[in-house]
């Protein structure tokens, strides 16, 4: 078992809510960080810390006071968040901890066709040169997205053609992120790819909800610039539509289509499928109109 405080930070966000309510369950003494803690869900024995954001060196240096393992959360993209996340991880080391479990993302690495993964890789390269200890979790995209890509005519549009996407579910994640916390020791220096079961194309992805759902979801292919085109109205910047793209081409690329075997190892179940997800869930298709429904 991992000895001493677990700190989560980013923990008022869909992953560290999830991550602290399963450490709580363990009984594994915790200290949640967050800018904004009215959004923390805090289990009663939790230590809370505010932060203004990962760049604050000596905020986090002092939140990270008596740490022993922290699991970094990503910082939401923008153009400074690896210099952001950078601070912190060297605020860690300043504050003595010993061990970072750093959220990654599937593929890492500085020619990843998504942009924002060449992002995790360059924080994998400071956790590596600052950490006494780590172990990367990467993530592939969460399963309980998938239906958040289909709009309300039930249209998902990308270019992604036919490449497949072994997308993992938030609860999932979680899982096996607090397996790995609770015994950090045991998982220093590795890198495991957290993914879901199954590897699907969004065509068969769409036909997936569909079924699931009773409502019409189709997958239309668009070329790059294309997508580039449709997207840059939104008034986004240029390195988000980028960002936003180039998660499709990443698909088309087969960047995304690995099964790991890290879930049912690590989590101790098999990993929720789509099909699954949307049946349990039926509001996570709320927003796309019924067959014949006119917005």
């Amino acid at each position: 078992m991992t000895d001493g405080l677990i700190a989560v930070s980013g923990a008022s966000g869909g992953v560290g809510r999830r991550v602290a309510r399963r450490l709580a369950h363990r009984g594994l003494p915790q200290r949640l960080i967050a800018r904004d803690p009215s959004r923390l869900e805090a289990p009663p024995a939790a230590e809370v810390c505010t932060i203004s954001g990962y760049h604050a060196r000596t905020e986090v240096r002092r939140a990270l006071d008596g740490v022993s393992t922290l699991f970094l959360i990503p910082a939401t993209e923008s153009p400074g968040r690896t210099s952001d996340q950078r601070a912190t991880v060297e605020a860690a080391a300043e504050a003595g901890v010993r061990h970072i479990v750093y959220l990654s993302f599937l593929g890492a690495s500085p020619e990843s066709t998504f942009t924002f993964a060449r992002d995790h890789w360059a924080t994998e390269q400071d956790v590596r040169r600052t950490a006494s200890a780590f172990t990367f979790l990467r993530m592939n995209t969460y399963l309980d997205f998938v239906p958040k890509l289909a709009g309300p005519d039930g249209l998902i549009t990308g270019p992604a053609g036919d490449g497949r996407l072994s997308a993992v579910l938030r609860d999932d994640l979680a899982d096996v992120a607090a397996a790995v916390l609770a015994s950090a020791g045991d998982h220093a220096g590795k890198t495991y790819d957290v993914t879901g079961g199954q590897a699907f194309t969004l065509a068969e992805a769409a036909a997936e909800m569909s079924h699931a759902s009773g409502r019409r979801i189709t997958f239309r292919n668009q070329t790059p610039q294309e997508a580039y085109q449709t997207r840059s109205g939104s008034g986004a910047p240029s390195w988000e539509v980028e960002g936003w793209v180039s998660s499709y081409t990443a698909i088309a690329a087969g960047e995304l289509a690995a099964v790991s075997d890290v879930v049912p190892r690590l989590a101790g179940h098999p990993p929720v499928t789509l099909a699954g997800y949307v049946t349990a869930n039926p509001d996570s298709l709320a927003h796309v109109r019924r067959n014949g429904q006119r917005g």
